[in-house]
């Protein structure tokens, strides 16, 4: 069985976007992008960098973890609107919307359907791990079946925004167990949580 990882940015607030949605790394984000941070990255994680990123760093690695990416269309259209249909062509790409009808990209798949019937259908095929980017919405709807949580805890509140999850009703809690962490010298935290 697959592990689905919620692998994202967090203040230390627990958001992971401001109110309006916009890209927090970008040029009004306030998520800052530390060498120590992006080295990280580069080294534990490099399938997560969109390719863009991989190009300008350098990045060939496939990495070892995932091969297979979720987004939601919110985020995913953070990618559209800075010119790019597929952020992550080195991945299976998967971005789940009732409401774009077609993909823009023929490597990115269009998931109309529902979001744990997908999730249980990729877990149970064989492969490396499944990356959930996000956003919020779809993590909420994956709640259930997310087995780890790498929150990459920036040293920052912002008081409003965008939650780690959104759109649960009730309270579901769910117990998880720190599996894993660095912290760097930047400030930032990685810290990894295996659901027990």
């Amino acid at each position: 069985m697959r592990t689905l990882t919620y692998y994202v940015a967090t203040t230390l607030d627990g958001y992971i976007a401001g109110p309006d949605g916009g890209d927090p790394t970008g040029p009004d984000g306030f998520f800052t992008v530390t060498p120590d941070y992006l080295e990280h990255i580069v080294t534990h994680y490099p399938e997560t960098l969109p390719a863009p990123a991989r190009a300008a760093l350098g990045v060939t690695a496939s990495g070892t973890r995932f091969d297979t990416v979720l987004e939601g269309r919110r985020s995913y259209q953070l990618g559209l609107d800075a010119g790019t249909t597929d952020a992550y062509p080195h991945l299976r790409h998967y971005v789940f919307s009732r409401t774009l009808t077609k993909s823009p990209d023929t490597a990115v798949e269009v998931v109309s359907t529902d979001p744990l019937e997908k999730a249980r259908e990729l877990k149970a095929q064989d492969g490396k791990g499944i990356w959930l980017v996000g956003g919020a919405e779809l993590a909420g709807a994956l709640y259930p079946e997310i087995d780890e949580l790498v929150l990459k805890v920036s040293p920052v509140t912002i008081g409003a925004g965008i939650p780690l999850f959104a759109g649960k009703s009730g309270t579901n809690p769910r117990a998880f167990t720190m599996t894993g962490h660095t912290v760097l010298p930047g400030g930032a935290a990685f810290l990894t949580y295996t659901r027990a």
